[in-house]
């Protein structure tokens, strides 16, 4: 792929919101009064609400619109609660800066998680939330402490406007006792490439194959293009890690894992494999996340055949439907076969 075709696709993937909703509080913030200002100019409508937790105002007349309406909405909001979300067993807090994410993967768990209008939402008091991580990062002394920016997002699409995540990562380059990481399926990175990371944050991006991006992950960039955008992250000294989710089984499937490692392959140069982490988990779902999807995509291809599923209750109490278990145990051989063939020397988180 050409340098001028992977920037006509990145610029396709920016994130450009038809309705943005400001909370009064957040015109109190100098970022809060510049995204106002800069909607408006746009000429995207621009309305005061009361609470970023209740946005009345998204059309919809049924499920399937409202979800898709609700993908290009952004509210900007300020975040009041000073404790931060639990992240096990990957970081120890989430790093609350963004929720959602402008992609439309038919699989997604936020699909469950943040309702039937899962908006964007950002947050303008980043002083205050930065100083909580502080707090933290303090009561853990000596001990590392490591915080998660992506658990309910992919904060990528929205830093072009906030400049939040540089400011996370520009913080946690200072912090002597702490990590930062995050995951994203998205290649708008350029603006991060020069931060002052020292390394201590990871930067990890969510991979597939061709045949799983084009048939479920709707609206985010290619396999080549995230893998491209990685190799630039790497360049600029950061720790990477990829994400490879949901492994999915499908004819052909040992093919596709086998071409997106040999394009990693192809593109990662030596000093980007010497501190390097893969996690790797294959696709399950939930009966409420199968029931949201068929209302959501009626027409979806997604195997959620549950007769050739196995039923597992998960560490948070609630049952999922896995992949039996001679299923795991070929795509466990096939994905350690590639990781030895191509990355021996990588750190492997899990593989579940």
């Amino acid at each position: 792929m050409t340098k001028a075709v992977l920037e006509k696709s990145a610029a396709r993937h920016i994130f450009i919101p038809k309705r943005v909703f400001i909370e009064p509080a957040a015109l109190h913030y100098e970022l809060g009064q510049h995204l106002r200002d800069y909607f408006s100019a746009e000429g995207i409508p621009v309305t005061v609400t009361g609470s970023h937790n209740r946005i009345v105002g998204i059309p919809g007349k049924t499920p399937q619109e409202g979800f898709f309406e609700a993908k290009r909405t952004l509210v900007i909001g300020v975040r009041k609660g000073k404790e931060f979300q639990t992240c096990k067993p990957s970081a120890h807090y989430q790093l609350p800066l963004v929720t959602s994410c402008p992609g439309k993967c038919e699989y997604c768990y936020l699909l469950t998680n943040l309702g039937k209008k899962p908006y964007l939402r950002i947050y303008v008091n980043l002083d205050e939330i930065l100083s909580r991580a502080s707090d933290y990062i303090q009561e853990h002394l000596p001990r590392e402490t490591i915080f998660e920016g992506a658990a309910t997002s992919d904060p990528i699409p929205v830093e072009r406007y906030t400049g939040a995540l540089k400011q996370a990562i520009e913080f946690f380059g200072q912090q002597e006792h702490a990590r930062f990481r995050f995951v994203t399926k998205f290649t708008d990175i350029d603006s991060l490439l020069e931060a002052k990371h020292h390394g201590r944050t990871r930067f990890r991006f969510s991979l597939n194959t061709d045949y799983v991006i084009t048939k479920f992950e709707h609206d985010t960039p290619s396999m080549t293009e995230r893998v491209a955008a990685a190799s630039k992250v790497a360049r600029a000294g950061y720790p990477l890690g990829f994400l490879v989710a949901p492994i999915m089984i499908y004819a052909g499937w040992q093919q596709g894992y086998s071409e997106l490692f040999a394009e990693l392959d192809r593109v990662l140069d030596p000093l980007s494999r010497k501190d390097l982490t893969f996690e790797l988990i294959t696709h399950r779902f939930t009966r409420r996340a199968k029931n949201n999807i068929q209302e959501i995509f009626p027409k979806s291809q997604l195997d959620m055949n549950e007769e050739y599923r196995q039923f597992k209750y998960g560490q948070f109490g609630y049952g999922k439907y896995i992949y039996p278990k001679e299923s795991m145990s070929e795509v466990k051989v096939h994905l350690e076969n590639l990781l030895n063939r191509y990355f021996p020397e990588a750190k492997v988180e899990y593989l579940v």
